[in-house]
């Protein structure tokens, strides 16, 4: 890209005279280079310093638009050629061009009007501008007018087959999919992958598994369409197993595509080893940090807890959009790093970045994990009057979560009746976290009734109500409660963790006896246990609802999910070695206490990230300071 800048600037200050070579000629290549490199903005002011631009310039201009995806851009640029007299008329490649930017807006009025100048033209038999009109109807959400526009092709190629098997795809029709690709007499990887990935877009993740593995022979798109039908559908372990099968079967490198859907898969499991491997992978291989990439592998690295090392990848980066300063802004918020999430902010804003609304709940986050309520609520006022980002219901729920950590419960409530929109469970399960925690059982059992009645199959309002009534001494309450929950089918979602040891992702619930080292993990949680009394340890029975003795309940805390995972993790890595884990749900304070008393007695670092924060244990301490 830098070579096609230097010979751009050579071409603005000493141009070529058009007698020894057409200006148009070198446009056209350098145009193409930028819509390579996604440099779109480089791409218009080359076209713009042409004193004469013919077809073919205009054709790169208008396809380099249309291919990163600039539609509303492309549409005007071919408006603007269409109504210059001096410009040339469209011819098949113009057409195609615009209306994949149709397409993509699902624009029909425009659609509909290029298609008459088609008509008009003589271009509605061709091929190429045909498939087009297909493919934009379909995305457009006219089915009859594109299958009828295919029915009527004399010739048809396998773009015409594909482009009828992703409509249908497209439009949720898996079923006219698939006996349109039965049907097609040759098909080749794009036939595969699109239905692949349109299963996977319904959630057919069977039936896109079962064709993939029909396939006679896959390339690059098959294995990255797989990759992210996993990784869409948050089935991050799968995603991870099939980039693993890919590297296994040799002959397919993955490409920027790949690591794009495969880092996500990596930052939500927590798997760093393989994360760090990718990042290795892109620098042998030259690979360019573009926006999509650049920012996949920093989130990939923030969501591990590696703040310093997706700092390093942003730095990086030679293009950041507000999507790159969100991941290092929320990155630090899970920490609890208020200070630096606003400095990033501020530097964001001298680099001439808007803030979108990801970037205040990033900030606002950052405030409730550190307690700073003013700051919290001044950045909560300023978005709208300052900044023109209107608060949606979970900036609502991020304040009152702020005010009810901090102990403003009343405040809490009056911010949720003064919100402009209907408060949902998420509202007024903030203020209910905040009632647990300060022991306000009275309004907790209000708020309980308002989220009860937003969604009866709140476990944690029966849960709660249980404790409520456990902790007052009224016991046939609590078990009336437990028997309601179960009545009515409510089901808690199960506690689960996952940690990476030598490049494999292990997963555990609580009580798991499923892994093969099943008795060392408990060997090693009864020595713990031993040790942590020991050493001060009480465990929180309170936590556990049920009606059984002391005993039974310290066994029931021992082996939830985390504790599980991080004796593993003892049994498992060498000494000094980190201890890093990830949790679906929000640690909870056994957990957290007894991680900190075995990172003192182990002498090890552990990494707890939970639903809402970081946890970094050490030397039996927290860097959240008990305060999550």
């Amino acid at each position: 890209m830098a070579q096609v800048l230097q010979i751009q600037a050579q071409l603005i200050t000493s141009p070529i005279p058009s007698s020894v070579v057409d200006p148009n000629l070198i446009a056209v290549k350098l145009i193409g280079a930028c819509a390579d490199h996604a440099n779109v903005r480089q791409a218009a002011l080359i076209f713009a310093h042409l004193a004469s631009p013919n077809i073919f310039a205009h054709n790169a201009t208008l396809k380099a638009l249309a291919q990163n995806s600039h539609w509303f851009h492309a549409i005007q640029f071919f408006n603007h050629q269409v109504s210059s007299p001096n410009a040339p008329n469209p011819d098949e490649f113009t057409f195609t061009s615009v209306l994949k930017a149709c397409a993509g807006l699902a624009h029909v009025v425009n659609g509909q009007k290029i298609h008459a100048m088609v008509t008009k033209q003589g271009f509605e038999s061709n091929l190429f501008v045909r498939n087009s009109l297909i493919d934009m109807y379909f995305k457009a959400g006219y089915l009859l007018i594109a299958r009828h526009l295919f029915d009527e092709m004399f010739v048809r190629d396998v773009v015409s087959w594909n482009t009828l098997v992703s409509g249908y795809c497209l439009c949720g029709c898996a079923d006219e999919a698939r006996w349109v690709f039965d049907r097609m007499r040759e098909k080749n990887f794009v036939s595969w992958s699109t239905l692949i990935s349109g299963y996977a877009r319904m959630g057919r993740l069977e039936d896109a598994r079962r064709l993939f593995d029909e396939m006679p022979e896959r390339n690059v798109v098959c294995w990255n369409a797989m990759i992210a039908g996993y990784a869409q559908n948050e089935k991050y372990s799968d995603a991870i197993e099939v980039f693993r099968m890919m590297q296994q079967f040799g002959g397919v490198v993955p490409n920027d595509v790949t690591l794009v859907s495969v880092l996500p898969a990596c930052a939500h499991l927590g798997a760093l080893d393989l994360g760090k491997w990718i990042d290795g992978f892109i620098s042998r291989r030259g690979m360019a940090l573009g926006l999509f990439l650049g920012n996949a592998l920093a989130d990939m690295y923030a969501k591990c807890g590696c703040i310093a090392e997706a700092r390093r990848v942003f730095n990086k980066m030679e293009e950041r959009d507000v999507i790159s300063w969100s991941i290092i802004i929320c990155g630090l918020a899970m920490y609890g790093h208020a200070d630096e999430a606003f400095g990033c902010f501020y530097e964001m804003l001298d680099c001439g970045v808007k803030p979108n609304d990801v970037v205040f709940m990033g900030l606002l986050t950052a405030c409730t994990h550190a307690g700073l309520v003013k700051k919290g609520l001044n950045c909560f006022n300023t978005m709208d009057k300052e900044y023109g980002v209107s608060p949606k219901v979970e900036h609502y729920g991020c304040v009152v979560d702020l005010l009810s950590r901090a102990g403003e419960l009343d405040k809490a409530e009056d911010m949720i009746s003064s919100m402009p929109m209907k408060p949902n469970v998420i509202i007024w399960g903030a203020l209910l976290g905040g009632c647990r925690i300060y022991r306000d059982s009275g309004r907790g059992q209000r708020v309980v009734q308002h989220i009860l009645e937003l969604d009866s199959d709140h476990s944690g309002s029966y849960v709660y109500l249980a404790n409520v009534y456990s902790s007052m001494g009224r016991l046939d309450d609590a078990a009336k409660c437990r028997l309601r929950m179960r009545e009515n089918g409510v089901l808690r979602t199960p506690g689960c963790s996952w940690i990476e040891v030598d490049n494999t992702v292990y997963e555990f619930f609580m009580g798991d006896l499923s892994h093969p080292e099943s008795n060392k993990i408990y060997s090693m949680i009864r020595e713990l246990m031993w040790k942590m009394k020991l050493a001060g340890y009480k465990p929180k029975t309170d936590l556990v609802v049920h009606s059984i003795d002391e005993e039974e309940k310290e066994d029931a805390l021992s082996i939830h999910s985390e504790k599980l995972a991080i004796a593993f993790g003892l049994i498992s890595t060498s000494e000094g070695t980190t201890i890093r884990v990830v949790k679906n749900l929000r640690i909870c304070n056994d957990c957290h206490d007894a991680a900190k008393i075995i990172s003192g007695i182990v002498k090890r670092e552990i990494i707890v990230r939970d639903r809402s924060r970081f946890h970094h244990f050490k030397d039996g301490v927290c860097t959240c300071s008990d305060y999550w």
